[in-house]
């Protein structure tokens, strides 16, 4: 949790594990991103329909929220190393 504490963040959206959960017929996860998310204090999680690319950057943490998100993610990464090589 300290990772996240006083962040915006991006994970696995629930709407996202229940298409994969319909897909196979049952329960994936013990647990789901989002909802454990949720419950955490000081801490912001945000997430866009079910498989949309989306990525967030909060200082030095860069999250995406899915498989569909690592063009977004790589981006903002990129973006970091050119703001800090502008330094």
């Amino acid at each position: 949790m300290v990772l996240v504490t006083g962040k915006k963040w991006t994970g696995f959206a629930d709407s996202e594990e229940d298409i994969a959960d319909k897909a196979v017929g049952k329960k994936i996860q013990p647990y789901r991103i989002e909802d454990e998310a949720r419950r955490m204090k000081n801490t912001t999680f945000v997430v866009k329909p079910a498989f949309t690319p989306f990525a967030l950057a909060d200082g030095n943490l860069i999250t995406g929220q899915q498989q569909n998100s690592g063009a977004e993610a790589a981006k903002l990464v990129i973006h970091q190393l050119e703001q800090r090589n502008a330094k």
